[in-house]
């Protein structure tokens, strides 16, 4: 527990046998429960993550947002949900960053990688010009003002169960932002440090498919939410 909280985190993990015990080392020892859900790999990630002590959950159907939904329906109560990916690039030892604010009375943090330190091109370009033009677009339709869509981020339980969330892949965390911002809630922003990855290989950045589906369905996720806000 932290501050009398009970804090879980969830790991979505597609073929991370290299770094996801580096990640579940590095977490600080107050979380109360730390689940990786495995989207469906081909090597020893599941192996590696039960061996450090993490829950694990098979989830083969692929995409992002559905391997954190998963993560979800295996959750013990929890007063905070933390989010984080299974690649390393993360800090994992800077939770409390994302944790605190939200003991403190917001809604959702979101761990921005543009506002902290990071490592020469551990964001890359195009992740960079995504992030801005999709947080432009927030801004200019819901008012919200963010610099990232980082998915190192933590939210508060029962916000989270308030935003039925649907979104099964990419456009997860900028459903997560509009959503929240439609619902009022208090969000906030926090400094997070960045890495490029310390082992394997990013699906999403390291092929032009990844980063063009990656970029279609974050934007397509701000035009569809705007959509159904205006009817």
């Amino acid at each position: 527990m932290r501050r009398g909280a009970r804090i879980a985190a969830i790991i979505p993990a597609l073929d991370e046998e290299a770094t996801i015990g580096g990640v579940l080392a590095d977490l600080p020892s107050w979380l109360d429960q730390v689940i990786v859900v495995d989207n469906g790999s081909s090597d020893r990630t599941t192996e590696v993550a039960r061996a450090a002590g993490a829950q694990v959950l098979e989830e083969p159907h692929r995409g992002y947002g559905l391997a954190c939904q998963t993560g979800i329906t295996a959750l013990d109560e929890p007063d905070v949900v933390l989010f984080l990916d299974a690649d390393h690039s993360d800090y994992p030892e800077e939770a409390e960053r994302l944790v605190d604010p939200i003991l403190d009375g917001a809604d959702l943090v979101i761990g921005s990688r543009v506002l902290g330190q990071r490592q020469p091109g551990a964001l890359t370009l195009q992740a960079r010009f995504g992030n801005w033009l999709a947080c432009a677009l927030i801004r200019v339709i819901w008012g919200g003002r963010f610099t990232d869509l980082g998915p190192f981020r933590a939210i508060r339980f029962g916000a989270l169960q308030g935003l039925a969330m649907a979104d099964h892949n990419y456009g997860w965390t900028v459903e997560m932002q509009i959503k929240a911002l439609q619902r009022h809630m208090l969000v906030l922003e926090v400094p997070v440090s960045y890495r490029k990855r310390p082992g394997g290989r990013s699906k999403v950045s390291s092929t032009l498919r990844g980063v063009v589906g990656a970029g279609t369905k974050i934007l397509g996720t701000v035009f569809l939410l705007a959509w159904d806000e205006r009817r």
